[in-house]
């Protein structure tokens, strides 16, 4: 038990010494290229922190139990939305860039859309991963050539002077390393602990396994709106989901013989829940372009909820029948209530000037 801790605080320590370095390479490397930490945000900082999603993935489809791939990756980006928005706007608002509403969280929504879509079939095939790659890849260019030609670009910080280019990759490179150990140092002893008070493998797969391949996000943007770079942190999160579709999945399903399997329970179920995600992401941006406090709070509520029910689900429990029945007929009518009338007065407030 002492060393399950010890790896425990030797992960989070592994954490925040990561996400320290990554966000301020990242940052430094975007003035030095003229960028602004959005697009940095969502390029360089977003397929760094999935560096453990793809690990999970590849070496699930490797062993021949690639049936795992497909449910990472959707926790994750449902965690990612959910979990880490949540945190960090519980920390300060984050500002949402127009660009980022026109066109990185349409290609979010389209891919995971496309994702759904292809797995109806009960697979992801070979076609289907080359689609998945080619997809990622364009909107990575685009959105890079979009942010060289953002008036929003941010070149400079008043005060400090970015180092040199080659110090900003170390340090992004360093803080990827970091990253990744720490997360698995964290959830390995977690993972012991867990089996030591008789919980099952499955539901500390989906749970501390699913939380543990999300934690550089989390910790590069916590980190992120701690030193008042909140375009990285929204960047990051809509970049690591495009990146854990596109580039998570889309590379394993290239070389695995089988193709990667979808059980239908993850299309009935998982799928919708990661695009509800993404909708409501969607629908906050858009209205006030910032995620606020009380938002953050409904998000995370919203990632407990989830959490409960699939602990509940994966252990037949009998309090499954009277949770289901309450997210469905109260918390989530409440919430598409909510949302609707939020973008009704956003409507109303952007005519006022007009009228």
């Amino acid at each position: 038990m002492l060393i399950d801790v010890l790896l425990i605080l030797g992960g989070l320590g592994l954490l925040i010494i990561g996400g320290e370095f990554l966000v301020r390479g990242a940052s430094d490397l975007a003035r030095r290229l003229g960028m602004s930490s959005l697009v940095v945000g969502l390029t360089v900082v977003s397929v760094a922190t999935s560096a453990p999603e793809l690990a999970v993935t590849t070496d699930s489809v490797l062993r021949g139990a690639p049936d795992l791939a497909v449910g990472n990756v959707i926790g994750s980006n449902t965690a990612n939305v959910l979990l880490i928005l949540g945190a960090g706007a519980l920390m300060a608002p984050l500002l949402v860039r127009r660009r980022l509403l026109r066109f990185d969280l349409p290609a979010m929504l389209l891919l995971s859309v496309g994702l759904l879509l292809m797995g109806l079939d009960g697979g992801l095939g070979l076609v289907d991963g080359i689609i998945l790659l080619a997809a990622f890849i364009g909107v990575t260019t685009a959105t890079v050539l979009i942010g060289r030609r953002d008036p929003d670009a941010v070149t400079d910080e008043p005060g400090r002077e970015p180092g040199p280019v080659w110090r900003s990759l170390l340090l992004v490179a360093g803080g990827v390393g970091a990253l990744v150990v720490g997360a698995q140092l964290l959830v390995r002893g977690a993972v012991s602990i867990a089996s030591g008070l008789g919980v099952s493998e499955l539901v500390i797969g989906l749970t501390i396994v699913a939380l543990g391949t999300s934690l550089p996000e989390l910790a590069a943007t916590i980190v992120a709106v701690r030193r008042g770079e909140a375009d990285m942190a929204v960047g990051n999160v809509v970049g690591s989901n495009i990146a854990n579709i596109g580039l998570v999945l889309g590379l394993p399903a290239l070389f695995s013989p089988a193709g990667i399997p979808v059980a239908p329970a993850t299309v009935a179920l998982d799928m919708p829940l990661m695009i509800a995600a993404a909708l409501a992401l969607a629908t906050v941006a858009f209205t006030g372009h910032r995620i606020v406090r009380l938002e953050g709070l409904v998000f995370l509520g919203l990632y407990v909820a989830y959490l409960g029910y699939v602990v509940l689900a994966s252990a037949d429990h009998d309090a499954l029948t009277g949770f289901t029945t309450v997210m469905v007929w109260f918390v989530v009518p409440l919430v598409l209530v909510a949302g609707a009338v939020t973008v009704w007065q956003e409507t109303q407030l952007r005519r006022e000037p007009a009228s």
